[in-house]
């Protein structure tokens, strides 16, 4: 008896219309619309798909049918921990820093310091600049958490805040693309047999680029599309206006109002170095083997950001000289904040995994393995229409990759570092509603929905498209071989 099998490509067609439906047309709660996706696509994805899923991601045949067997509720609540596990700490602890900065002044100092040496006309360039400096080293979504209190401080001062989250986004999305030692472009270095060096160099330059691109993107869109500073349970805007009225005095010291974002990322970029750069081997001393165990302890992303917050914390009592059970109440404010954007991205999480669980990834490379085009375009578009049907950069790095590393080995007239940066740039178009950093995105900014698909996204598809283009024009006249 022959079993009918519905197409991956049906099943998302039916997820996006359920929660893109859910949310702008029916009005529900981004989370209980995510929930309700994930359900039906997991009701629809048969379990011989399932099953193929987890054997291709090489788990055991009888731990594959196990977890094919699972019920729909154990599938999603498995996905949604997941995502749990990846972001939670980090979206607790950056709520907290992100709130004592605000409370204490310290985003303030930073926002006059930063005034006072490139201007206020410049400031959207400095973001841009700073989120692609912090994207090498940093997750993508801890640049987000780090930068966004200084984004409402500085929009006070500007009234540009849309230009300045495009602005930020534009910069840590591009850097976390295409520069070495971010995780997405150090899996391709390894699966594409590139080197870092030239992964480095090319990713930076095509990464300026790119960002620029979408800086001028990011100038267009602001000009039609207005989005204040709205008031939110982290942010009054109240309490940003009186903190913005202070007197200099009355601000914490600039080096104090660095330090719960600078400890995070020195203990990052240091623990990063060491993993990319530095062999560990039997002749290190004792004294050189402890500092190095130092680092990685703190190096760890959730400790470093719980470091960060207690700094902060640290930091919002000497300023504002408040009692034990007055931090206590402001914590507890605060990650009243944190969870609900913890479980709007787990539920996103969970519906992007129920999609890649369809075999969605498997259906893509079938359709494109004897499409006749040139290697740089499909290598770009497998990237892209992976990453947009199922909502992970991680994952459409590792299809795209997987189906041209063959032919990255094969006579190539240019060098195969450009179809590498072509997946990096495909990977990042476009992010919807399955995609965990897409909600990051919204619930740290303040955006809605609306505003996040018609700005944020069609940012990311401009600076792809061009990182595309930038790339051709260059394999075609510095080939490199």
């Amino acid at each position: 008896m022959s079993t009918f099998t519905i197409d991956p490509i049906f099943i998302l067609l039916t997820g996006v219309v359920i929660v893109v439906g859910g949310i702008i047309g029916l009005k529900l709660h981004p989370f209980l619309a995510l929930l309700l996706g994930a359900f039906v696509v997991a009701l629809l994805t048969p379990a011989s798909a399932i099953e193929q899923f987890f054997l291709a991601k090489a788990l055991a045949p009888a731990a594959a049918k196990q977890m094919a067997h699972k019920t729909i509720g154990e599938r999603i609540a498995s996905e949604f921990g997941s995502t749990c596990t990846k972001i939670g700490i980090l979206i607790a602890m950056a709520a907290i820093i992100g709130k004592c900065m605000l409370e204490s002044g310290a985003a303030e100092r930073i926002v006059r310091s930063l005034l006072n040496a490139i201007g206020i006309n410049k400031a959207p360039v400095a973001f841009l600049a700073s989120s692609f400096f912090l994207g090498v080293p940093v997750f993508f979504d801890t640049v987000i958490f780090l930068m966004m209190p200084l984004a409402k401080a500085m929009a006070l001062r500007t009234g540009r805040y849309l230009l300045l989250v495009l602005s930020i986004l534009a910069g840590a999305v591009m850097a976390n693309s295409l520069v070495p030692p971010a995780p997405g472009p150090l899996f391709l270095v390894g699966e594409m047999q590139i080197p870092i060096g030239m992964m480095m160099i090319a990713g930076t330059i095509l990464g300026v680029i790119t960002a620029t691109s979408g800086y001028f993107f990011a100038l267009w869109v602001s000009r039609k599309t207005s989005v204040p500073v709205r008031d939110s349970a982290e942010a009054k805007l109240e309490d940003l206006k009186n903190i913005a009225a202070k007197d200099d005095s009355q601000l914490p010291a600039l080096w104090f109002s660095l330090l719960p974002v600078l400890i995070p990322l020195i203990f990052i970029c240091a623990d990063t170095f060491l993993n990319s750069f530095y062999k560990v081997g039997s002749a290190e001393t004792s004294t050189v083997s402890a500092l190095i165990g130092f680092v990685h302890f703190f190096g760890d992303k959730n400790i470093a950001l719980i470091t960060g917050a207690a700094v902060a914390l640290v930091l919002l009592v000497r300023q504002k000289k408040i009692s034990r059970e007055g931090v206590s109440s402001f914590v507890q404010s605060a990650l009243s904040t944190g969870g609900g954007i913890i479980l709007i991205t787990a539920a996103g999480g969970a519906f992007g995994g129920m999609l890649q669980q369809t075999g969605i990834s498997a259906r893509i490379e079938e359709l494109t393995r004897n499409y006749q085009m040139a290697l740089i375009p499909l290598a770009f578009i497998i990237a892209a229409v992976v990453r947009t049907a199922q909502g992970s950069a991680t994952v459409a790095l590792i299809t795209a990759s997987g189906i041209l590393a063959g032919m990255a080995s094969g006579n190539l007239e240019y060098h195969h570092l450009y179809l590498g940066l072509a997946i990096g740039c495909g990977s990042k178009l476009v992010p919807w509603m399955n995609d965990a950093g897409f909600w990051i995105v919204c619930k740290m900014s303040n955006l809605t929905e609306r505003e996040a698909l018609k700005t944020f996204s069609p940012m990311n598809f401009v600076m792809g498209c061009t990182g595309l283009i930038v790339i051709m024009i260059a394999a075609r006249f510095i080939p490199l071989i």
